[in-house]
């Protein structure tokens, strides 16, 4: 039996019995970003270039409003290289047939570049610089350093390989799925992906394939040397900003033009075991479509839910305001449908009593761990409990915990996962990150998107 396991950046894997086939593309179409119709595959013609599978790649817009999408394709010789493909009908509102230029590959592994054609993948959105040449960053790795080569174009069909990488990281092992775009400095609007100006930063995200996590960095961009210069502080690898502190992996952002804001999208892997997935018939999802934003210190990115989200919203249930004692669980009633959107908010009275942390620097997921929901201690852990079982025997807690470190009140938000299945061969690893606000100024809010 042959089935479709959703993959990284947008690709599905074929699998045949839960084992790897490969990858080709399919399409969904966005109705309102939130109501999505599933297509057949969106590419129906094969050609050398791609013969093994079609991986992740990237829209951009030409100038007149014409999309290409450039992709990852492996060869009859198992190198990934770079490919485009156009829409076959500019007049079809849901360009749902796309053919491939006949020429492909546009980029690939060779002698003279010493790339390394098996680490070659996942191309970005493309920018156009001022000397009026397309730009495209690809993911790679020089042994385990992280690399993000860069190509530019005249004419988005013939691309050249420049003399240096915009950035490269000893010791961080692939580089997935980079993305590479600006940020407003002073609103919450998006830009487009080939925006220049004084009042403007750049974020470079990439997934790290030896960790699966997505982190960033926001720096300056040096338009005319092509370089790129994270700002003062800012952590390269594993130990940097994270997008999302939980199962969250292979991401990408677009700029929705109409609306002027940056979406962000994420791929989130399953919990369970491949052969129960396979006796599930399906594994992986996308997770909800958020808007990202930089944070007004510069130094972070924020992000939330897209607005959409709210037109799904209908029998709404409010709870009054309660006091928790220690120890204590309410029961919230009138939840009767098979989603919920949660959202709670905790205002702390009394600081007094907070536990203190002497080390100078904490792992946040490892404090969760070690600090799970079962563990009491002087002000926390509180939140809410979800996918609940009728005897509590299996339970989700999502909670905070508040902490005096250097002398200030420092939050920590966890996702337990410990106790959420008494299925064995399930992952219950506990996630965990450390929250920028005051308890003292300000109430704790929580979000949470369920589907029962």
């Amino acid at each position: 039996m042959r089935k479709q396991f959703l993959d990284s950046g947008g690709g599905v894997v074929d699998s045949d019995g839960g084992v790897f086939v490969g990858i080709f593309w399919v399409l969904d179409l966005g109705i309102l970003i939130w109501w999505w119709i599933d297509e057949d595959e969106m590419f129906d013609d094969f050609v050398m270039a791609d013969i093994n599978g079609c991986w992740s790649g990237s829209a951009t817009i030409l100038p007149g409003g014409k999309p290409v999408m450039l992709y990852t394709g492996i060869d009859p010789s198992e190198r990934q290289v770079q490919n485009l493909a156009m829409p076959k009908n500019l007049s079809d509102p849901y360009l749902t047939e796309w053919i491939k230029y006949p020429k492909n590959p546009l980029m690939l592994a060779t002698p003279m570049n010493r790339i390394n054609g098996s680490a070659f993948r996942d191309p970005t959105t493309a920018w156009l610089g001022p000397d009026k040449l397309w730009r495209v960053l690809v993911g790679s790795r020089d042994n385990r350093g992280g690399v993000a080569y860069l190509y530019k174009s005249k004419d988005f069909n013939h691309w050249a390989l420049a003399e240096e990488p915009l950035h490269s990281v000893e010791g961080t092992g692939m580089w997935e799925c980079p993305d590479f775009f600006p940020v407003k400095t002073d609103g919450f609007e998006g830009l487009d992906t080939s925006t220049r100006g004084k009042r403007v930063k750049y974020v470079l995200k990439n997934s790290l394939d030896e960790t699966k996590h997505d982190y960033y960095t926001i720096e300056t961009y040096d338009v005319v040397k092509d370089k790129y210069f994270p700002d003062k502080g800012m952590v390269e690898g594993d130990a940097g900003l994270r997008y999302d502190y939980g199962k969250f992996y292979a991401s990408k952002t677009f700029f929705d033009d109409e609306k002027k804001r940056r979406i962000l999208w994420g791929w989130t892997n399953e919990s369970s075991s491949v052969k129960d997935d396979v006796l599930k018939g399906w594994s992986g999802i996308q997770a909800i479509p958020r808007s990202v934003w930089l944070d007004k210190s510069g130094k972070k990115l924020l992000q939330w839910p897209v607005k959409e989200i709210k037109k799904l919203r209908e029998n709404q249930v409010n709870w009054p305001s309660k006091i928790l004692e220690g120890g204590s669980k309410l029961e919230v009633i009138g939840v009767t449908a098979g989603q919920a959107d949660v959202e709670v908010s905790f205002q702390v009275s009394d600081l007094k009593n907070v536990e203190v942390l002497k080390k100078k620097h904490y792992n946040p997921q490892l404090l969760c761990s070690k600090k799970s929901a079962s563990v009491r201690g002087g002000l926390g852990p509180f939140g809410f409990l979800t996918f609940t079982s009728n005897c509590l025997r299996e339970y989700t807690t999502v909670f905070f915990r508040i902490y005096n470190h250097q002398n200030k009140h420092k939050v920590l938000m966890c996702s337990d996962q410990s106790r959420s299945s008494l299925n064995k061969n399930n992952d219950n690893t506990t996630y965990g990150a450390f929250v920028d606000l005051d308890p003292a100024r300000e109430k704790l809010s929580l979000r949470s998107l369920v589907t029962f």
